[in-house]
């Protein structure tokens, strides 16, 4: 019995701790081996604000592991060729110089990365400086590699360290026996910059006006747990006021304005990516002693994030989710090799019969440490009794 009191106490707790989830179907399909699903602004709304409590379940009860997925990268790739015309050549103190210039005269200044040569069959290896100049008079040292030509091994490219902007440049080799001639020389730039862009949804909540004390209070609902990008009211007034948002340290200045055939408008109100912690904004605009401007929407943009996860043909998967903040966001291998999955084609799929459980609220808090310590007095109390009754149990039989 004393056992049973003991576990009790641990289990007790866990009893009284109100949990809760919510459901949402995931409409499978498609062919390819792993899948994605967009979560929605109820579903931010009603998980914990860190996502901890995501979980993706198959028919059997199963846990499928699955990692959020929040953007893309893109590849930009940029390359130009730039032609370039010999002009003088020379020998001088057992070095031989080519001159070159732009064959095409620009308006605008050129970067470059590289200078390209082809030359003649000749088997050569050569080591050379390259100079770059802006008046073919005044010379500066640009850089010093190798040429070569040797079999089937051949290098004719001299890369910069840094991108270069001259308008004429000098070669100049340490000898030329081999009677080198280029063929062609063109300066080019070559660039490769990987960009991360974000997953960005629109949303068109719900909201109310309110007037007062000169000014119009806007509240707005729906945003709880959202990654803010923009907030845009819509509005046919012309304007030119301040809007504040006290909670998030914003104050900036909104207009609205037409002259003639010339609009200026800038409606949109920046987040930088703050999260909104409740689910009622509110914005307030003020009027001074003008009338309060018309209203007749608001858009907000928000971050959004995806769930990867493999999938089976004919499977079905429900994502669960709830407010029990004591949860731990789950680590699954899945997420070590994410940046492999998200090169192959991901199917994107749709949730639908998304339902809440509310919380129902309890009558009355209590303090479980005082049961618990109550308890634990009246164990030990029943203890001492048991203690005393044996050993007076076995003084009267030793008599």
């Amino acid at each position: 019995m004393l056992r049973r009191i003991i576990s009790l106490l641990f289990v007790l707790p866990l009893l009284c701790a109100t949990a809760f989830a919510n459901t949402a179907i995931i409409e499978n399909n498609g062919q390819n081996r792993y899948k994605s699903i967009r979560l929605t602004p109820e579903i931010y709304n009603n998980a914990n604000s860190d996502l901890s409590d995501l979980r993706i379940i198959d028919a059997s009860g199963e846990y499928v592991p699955y990692f959020i997925n929040s953007g893309y990268q893109t590849d930009l790739k940029e390359a130009a060729r730039y032609p370039m015309s010999l002009i003088n050549s020379y020998l001088k103190d057992d070095n031989f110089y080519f001159d070159y210039k732009l064959t095409e005269q620009l308006d605008r200044d050129i970067i470059v990365t590289s200078i390209e040569f082809t030359a003649t069959d000749t088997t050569f290896a050569k080591n050379a400086d390259v100079y770059g100049s802006y008046d073919n008079i005044h010379w500066e040292f640009a850089r010093r590699d190798q040429l070569y030509r040797v079999g089937d091994k051949s290098k004719l490219e001299i890369n910069f360290n840094t991108p270069q902007k001259y308008t004429h440049y000098r070669i100049r080799l340490n000898n030329n026996l081999e009677r080198i001639s280029f063929n062609t020389v063109d300066l080019t730039y070559s660039s490769e910059t990987t960009q991360r862009r974000y997953f960005t949804e629109y949303l068109t909540p719900k909201f109310r006006t309110e007037e007062e004390d000169k000014e119009t209070r806007i509240y707005i609902e729906g945003l709880k747990n959202l990654r803010l990008s923009e907030i845009i009211i819509d509005t046919d007034s012309m304007f030119q006021r301040t809007v504040e948002i006290p909670d998030y340290g914003i104050h900036r200045e909104l207009y609205n304005l037409t002259f003639g055939d010339t609009a200026y408008k800038d409606t949109s109100i920046p987040f930088n990516r703050n999260t909104s912690r409740d689910d009622t904004l509110k914005l307030a605009i003020q009027n001074g002693d003008d009338r309060p401007i018309n209203i007749t929407g608001i858009t907000v943009q928000y971050y959004a994030d995806e769930l990867v996860f493999e999938g089976s043909d004919g499977e079905v998967y429900t994502l669960r989710f709830g407010a029990d903040t004591g949860v731990s966001a789950p680590i699954y291998d899945i997420a070590r090799y994410k940046d492999e999955i998200l090169k192959d084609d991901i199917d994107r799929l749709e949730m639908r019969n998304i339902t809440f459980e509310e919380i129902q609220p309890e009558p009355e808090q209590y303090d479980y440490r005082m049961i618990f310590n109550i308890v634990v007095v009246a164990v030990a109390i029943l203890l001492g009794l048991l203690i005393i009754l044996k050993l007076r149990k076995r003084a009267g039989t030793s008599r």
